[in-house]
């Protein structure tokens, strides 16, 4: 009788290395899943204002981040001279521009609500924890701004240039492109980050 081998029994079961790669992505996606979820939790709250402002700016700045972001992460490689992201290092920056602005013009909205003479939140805030307010909501009202003219400059500046823009004669118009790249992730990230304590302390 032929026995069967070590290596038939131990084919049936997965490869450790699959094990880890199905664990990674399914980690990947929910942490990606309940961080989408945030805008979602302003629709419980109790306050009109913070269901219908707080939601819409949230999606948008979520947007924003999530765009930016990945067009940050992108000039790294572009500022080594990568030719084959250049059109999507492009795109990107046009959406993120176009994000950007969403972003702002629903902030400001929802800023209005903010500083709300009675009943607002920058009242509340600055009365009993004003170092929420100094830390988180100055920083929070200006960097953010940086990223729609960061936006712009480097989207008219990839447009313009083209795939002549990896040439040699341009390498400091290629260097200029991707540090506004990488800063306007910066302003993006800090801004979303400095919102969300500042949306965590006291709702619109």
């Amino acid at each position: 009788m032929v026995q069967p081998s070590i290596e038939s029994h131990t084919s049936t079961f997965p490869r450790s290395i699959d094990i880890a790669t199905v664990c990674v992505y399914g980690i990947g996606i929910l942490s990606a899943g309940l961080f989408l979820f945030l805008p979602v939790v302003s629709l419980l709250s109790p306050s009109p204002w913070q269901r219908t402002m707080g939601a819409i700016h949230g999606s948008a700045a979520m947007l924003a981040v999530l765009v930016i972001a990945y067009a940050g992460h992108l000039a790294f490689p572009l500022l080594r001279g990568s030719a084959k992201i250049l059109p999507q290092v492009r795109t990107l920056t046009f959406w993120s521009s176009c994000l950007a602005f969403l972003a702002i013009v629903s902030g400001n909205w929802a800023y209005m609500r903010y500083r709300a003479p009675l009943g607002g939140a920058r009242a509340w805030i600055r009365e009993n924890t004003p170092l929420v307010h100094y830390l988180f909501m100055e920083y929070h009202e200006f960097t953010v701004l940086f990223t729609l003219p960061l936006g712009v400059a480097c989207t008219w500046v990839l447009w313009k240039y083209g795939d002549s823009i990896l040439e040699k004669k341009n390498r400091p118009v290629l260097a200029a492109t991707s540090i506004a790249l990488m800063a306007m992730m910066f302003f993006a990230l800090g801004g979303f980050i400095s919102g969300l304590n500042v949306a965590k302390t006291h709702g619109l």
